[in-house]
Parts: C-alpha cells; structure tokens; sequence
C-alpha cells in the first residue's frame, strides 16, 4: 500500500479557518481530482463535514470517526489504524485531512503532494505539521504565479528519504 498525503498550505503551514480552506485556488482543486481520483482517500469527521457534496466521487472514501458512524458514501473506522487494516497491499491512499490526521500520517506516508502558497491569510484556526525536518525530499517543483488576486504557489511532491 501506497500512503500519501495531500494538502494546499500556506507559508505559515495554514491549512484551514472555521473548517473551510484558507485559499481558493481551482488549479490545486484540478490538481487534487486528478491524483485522487480512482484511489481511497481518507479524511477526519470535520473534513468530511467540509466537503460541499459530502463523499468524493470515483474514490473509495474513509471517514475516521470515534463518535459518529454515519457518512453517507463512506466506510467509517475510529482509528487510522483499523482503516489501513482494511485497505489492500495495491490500494493508492490519499490522506486529505484534518490537522491531526496529516499529523499522525506523516510518521507512515511515502509521499507528500503540496501545494505550496505564497502568502499567510489574515485568518487561520488549523496547521499543517511541521514537515521541513529533513525527512523528505524534493521528487518535483512546478511554480505558478501569482494571478487575479491569487498568491503564487507551488505544486511540490515530497518522497521520504
């Protein structure tokens, strides 16, 4: 099994405010269908909560839960562990989030898929770990610039060393 994570985070490792992201950028949304897409993504209770259609579509979706066992679409399991049990030896994973899923993925992932934002927003209430430890490596670098109100920002994929 292949575990990754993927996730939009601003310079200041901003990922949320008020469970919705901090930036609006439809190329990273592009970005994230197209790598998700066809694999099992697996996300917090409040992610879940976040998604404007509820369960991913062309994905198999796992909520993690320890309180609730009704997502609508989705196989519920109360640990990361118990879902990576039941999730095959050729199953691409795709952590989506929350804060202390990212967290507690980063010690297993074998691959980041950042996007990285130029800019800190005036608000943020989530953060993504610290992940500039030496534990990664850069695999590839796509720069994009800043347009239309949009902050520049990287597509940056990370393997672990």
């Amino acid at each position: 099994m292949e575990i990754n994570i993927i996730a939009a985070v601003a310079a200041n490792r901003a990922i949320g405010y008020k469970n919705d992201t901090v930036y609006f950028i439809s190329e990273d949304l592009k970005r994230f269908k197209q790598l998700t897409t066809g694999h099992t993504v697996i996300m917090g209770r409040k992610t879940f909560y976040s998604l404007p259609k509820g369960a991913l579509p062309n994905r198999r979706n796992i909520v993690l839960s320890r309180t609730e066992t009704n997502f609508p679409g989705c196989d519920v399991y109360t640990s990361l562990d118990e879902a990576l049990r039941y999730i095959g030896v050729d199953e691409k994973v795709f952590v989506i989030g929350g804060a202390s899923l990212y967290k507690e993925a980063l010690a297993i992932a074998h691959h980041l898929f950042l996007t990285e934002i130029d800019a800190i927003p005036p608000k943020a209430d989530v953060f993504f770990p610290i992940y500039n430890d030496g534990t990664w490596t850069i695999a590839s670098h796509e720069d994009h610039s800043a347009i239309d109100g949009m902050p520049a920002y990287s597509f940056v994929n990370y393997i672990r060393k």
